[in-house]
């Protein structure tokens, strides 16, 4: 059984989404950050050298990031349907748009938030507005982010626009808004989020 270490308001919550995508059994085990003397399990160090969450421990594989972790859940558990296989030539989009998220979302957001002055020549990312015209052009007039289904890609970049309504910095964007709300109501988002609401609402009980 796999088991996921997640606190609440992480990026560890989005995992539970991950991991009913590809139907395996968990369990979890929560991982308190607000503990003034934390002293961490001994398989989560080695899951996770920086102590960040998600890590994950499915049988002999330790190992940590939200992205990192997606991507091994879809090519051990749904290859060729989560995660184009190695030989298929949307593979290299896939990973491009897999990536996307941590290599481009995340930091164009800290831009955003700290109001960092825009410098498209220093910042890998280009700039936030870059970043997002990028995505909204690549989903103008398709229905997923690459392979021509929903993938782990998916999963990636809708939870971050999520995040990024939730904070206010989402730009309105009907491409971008239909595209979210057909990720987060398939299925196993929705399951996801009960799950992850339940464990939360027992950490406070």
């Amino acid at each position: 059984m796999i088991t996921l270490y997640w606190a609440p308001k992480t990026r560890a919550v989005r995992m539970f989404w991950a991991l009913e995508e590809v139907g395996q059994p968990y369990e979890l085990a929560f991982i308190d950050f607000r503990a003034k003397d934390r002293e961490d399990p001994a398989a989560f160090k080695a899951a996770s050298p920086l102590g960040k969450l998600p890590a994950i421990v499915d049988g002999d594989v330790r190992m940590a990031d939200s992205a990192a972790i997606a991507l091994y859940l879809a090519d051990r558990y749904a290859p060729g349907d989560l995660a184009p296989r190695i030989d298929d030539p949307a593979r290299g989009e896939f990973l491009f748009w897999l990536f996307y998220t941590p290599s481009a979302m995340e930091p164009a957001m800290t831009e955003k938030f700290v109001d960092l002055p825009a410098n498209p020549a220093a910042y890998p990312w280009g700039s936030f507005d870059r970043m997002m015209s990028a995505l909204e052009t690549r989903l103008a007039e398709r229905e997923w982010v690459a392979a021509d289904r929903f993938t782990m890609a998916d999963f990636m970049i809708s939870g971050t626009l999520s995040f990024m309504e939730t904070m206010k910095v989402l730009a309105p964007s009907p491409v971008l808004r239909f595209y979210m709300q057909r990720c987060l109501e398939r299925p196993a988002a929705v399951r996801g989020r009960e799950k992850e609401e339940a464990a939360t609402a027992a950490l406070n009980a």
